[in-house]
């Protein structure tokens, strides 16, 4: 077990069931998408984030 998935372990134990089933759904949704390789076609949230910030400031104007 590398370093990561034994934190994720460790942690996932020590939090509140429906937050480790969250993060339980989270983690397989990412697997899911690497798997098919569709990972690569998602933005990242702070891409996301940039945008929506944007479209923010323009209708504040």
């Amino acid at each position: 077990m590398t370093q990561l998935t034994q934190k994720l372990d460790k942690k996932l134990a020590s939090r509140r069931p429906e937050v480790a089933a969250q993060v339980e759904q989270i983690v397989t949704d990412v697997i899911e998408l690497a798997d098919t390789d569709t990972l690569d076609l998602q933005p990242s949230r702070t891409v996301v984030q940039e945008v929506l910030d944007t479209l923010d400031e323009r209708q504040a104007r």
